[in-house]
């Protein structure tokens, strides 16, 4: 991730350097991507770079993180349901929630193109230590989810919420990486989610 001091430099150069960033990982993916070139794109020495950020395992795990906060900012953080009144009001909602973020990812090509490369191909200690942080600041919020799901009768009771949330999110990144991999056009998208939400209420279910 970006060193402290990337930080402390002025938001419209910290944009400039992501923005080339974002560009040269969407059009070549991590593998092909040139370090030099986003060097290059975003007018900075080599030396200044690697004063920001350890190397292209770094910058692109920062690219990733600022894409995902600004999608998710996009479309607002999904609601837990608290007035669910059964299970399909909740799955409807989380339904709705999903149909709302594969439409905003659809309309961002660039953003799209990024977490293709990143669900699909690339693994690294970075990405990875990032993707735990990541999963253990949602762990608040996916216990009260799934507690309002049990009390929707939505998820079953009968196994401990953190295994329920581990299958859920395995499950997710399954279904993620599927429709950004294959993304569908607008005509089957609905369907699409309706589908994949739906494996998740039966095998999260009571």
């Amino acid at each position: 991730m970006a060193r402290p001091r990337f930080h402390r430099l002025p938001a419209a150069q910290q944009e400039a350097i992501l923005d080339a960033a974002l560009a040269e990982f969407a059009a070549h993916g991590f593998a092909a991507a040139s370090l030099n070139r986003v060097i290059a794109a975003a007018g900075l020495s080599k030396g200044a770079m690697y004063y920001y950020f350890d190397g292209k395992e770094d910058l692109y795990a920062d690219v990733i993180r600022r894409q995902l906060e600004g999608l998710i900012s996009a479309g607002g953080a999904m609601p837990v349901p608290e007035d669910a009144a059964d299970a399909a009001a909740f799955w409807g909602a989380v339904e709705e929630y999903y149909l709302r973020m594969m439409r905003l990812l659809a309309q961002t090509p660039a953003t799209e193109a990024l977490l293709r490369d990143w669900l699909t191909g690339t693994s690294s200690p970075s990405l990875a230590a990032a993707q735990h942080d990541a999963e253990q600041q949602l762990m608040p919020w996916l216990m009260r989810l799934v507690a309002v799901g049990q009390r929707a009768g939505a998820v079953r009771t009968d196994l401990p919420a953190e295994f329920l949330i581990a299958v859920a999110m395995g499950m997710g990144q399954a279904m993620d990486t599927w429709m950004i991999a294959s993304p569908p056009d607008e005509s089957s998208l609905t369907d699409a989610v309706h589908t994949l939400v739906d494996m998740m209420a039966r095998a999260l279910g009571p």
